[in-house]
């Protein structure tokens, strides 16, 4: 039996596309290094939490403001993740260190913009509850992924509800929320929709991911 390929990279197909690949260049000259855009993205997610955070006890035209800031800051933490790693391998930039400064950020920052996210829910008491189960999934899918690499396996970044695939999921539910609150109607359904689905989905991928492991450590 052949035996898979170990995977050890996410696959992401923007890192081919032409302005990823100029970014990457341009930052290497200016001589920024991947550990401090995986800082830097740390800090734009703590920005989005604390917009969450705030917009749950704002007045509605606040509130729908910080909504939008946090949407826009959701996908520049995105941009980050991917500029670090392409600084890192494709600008031939990797340091001993460097898988700290990968890892360790990105799980404190779905922590951050996950837990923000429930307690910026207005109208539904168990809100912040959601935010904090929502987090929890998150990390534990994070978790089988090393834990699986750990014992010999591939990294596996299946979905339904990989990371990126949590900030479309509440990046969405934000600007949905903003319109919401910006009309008078009811907004915190469309946060708490978005937990949900993080979680249940967040569910589904860990079992994916178990057994996908599984199989590769089965087939080694």
């Amino acid at each position: 039996m052949r035996v898979p390929e170990r995977i050890t990279r996410r696959p992401i197909p923007s890192r081919s596309a032409s302005w990823a690949i100029l970014a990457t260049h341009w930052l290497q000259g200016a001589g920024v290094r991947p550990n401090q855009v995986s800082l830097l993205g740390l800090a734009i997610a703590a920005l989005a939490a604390v917009c969450l955070f705030l917009a749950g006890r704002s007045e509605d035209g606040v509130r729908a403001a910080l909504l939008v800031v946090a949407a826009i800051a959701m996908p520049l933490r995105l941009l980050c993740n991917l500029l670090d790693g392409m600084l890192a391998v494709e600008g031939s930039l990797t340091s001993p260190i460097g898988e700290l400064y990968n890892e360790l950020p990105d799980r404190l920052a779905d922590l951050l913009i996950l837990v923000a996210a429930g307690y910026a829910i207005t109208d539904i008491s168990w809100g912040p509850e959601l935010g904090w189960a929502a987090a929890t999934t998150a990390l534990l899918t994070a978790y089988v992924r090393t834990l699986g690499a750990a014992a010999g396996a591939s990294h596996h970044f299946d979905g339904p509800m990989a990371k990126p695939r949590r900030m479309h999921v509440l990046i969405a539910a934000c600007l949905v929320s903003a319109v919401a609150t910006v009309i008078g109607r009811q907004e915190g359904w469309a946060l708490a929709v978005a937990l949900i689905l993080i979680i249940g989905g967040g569910m589904v991928t860990m079992v994916r991911r178990l057994r996908r492991i599984v199989a590769n450590l089965v087939a080694a």
